[in-house]
């Protein structure tokens, strides 16, 4: 018999549960994690997106992305769980790594890497956690290498 899991256990599992279910592109299991309470609206921001708003526009988005990705996985990292009350806050980075089709029919094309930093809120209802929302945003490669180039240089002259 195991312990009784913590609520931030919970949260965790929950927030691992939603990417598992972007990753087998399964659409129950997304209706089955996102808040479902006429009272409050979800929203969601994946990157480069405008706001959605509203649990149908949300799980459309959803639906769209996984029926036109044919491979992604995500490695989560940094992740870090705040419980308080009815309300969790997860932050992490996804380690997102998709793959689109080949020109040979049942091969899988080039696979592209990704980092998102994202966070995403969880609201209690009932003894479950659910996803209020999710907000992506991609992560400027090149940038911290930029920055290191910059000091290894040294100090440049001001313009005169």
């Amino acid at each position: 018999m195991s312990a009784a899991r913590t609520d931030s256990e919970r949260v965790e599992l929950a927030n691992t549960a939603l990417y598992e279910a972007v990753e087998r592109g399964d659409t129950a299991a997304m209706d089955r994690l996102w808040l479902n309470d006429p009272r409050t609206d979800v929203s969601c921001v994946h990157p480069g997106w405008p706001v959605l708003r509203g649990r149908n526009e949300v799980l459309r988005s959803y639906a769209l992305i996984m029926a036109s990705t044919d491979y992604i996985q995500f490695f989560l990292t940094d992740v870090e769980v705040s419980v308080s009350g009815d309300t969790a806050l997860v932050t992490c980075t996804e380690n997102i790594l998709s793959g689109a089709p080949a020109e040979n029919e049942g091969e899988l094309g080039p696979l592209v890497g990704q980092l998102v930093v994202a966070t995403n809120v969880f609201r209690r209802a009932g003894d479950e956690w659910k996803v209020w929302s999710h907000h992506g945003s991609p992560v400027l490669a090149g940038r911290e290498d930029e920055d290191e180039e910059d000091e290894e240089s040294g100090p440049t002259e001001p313009a005169g």
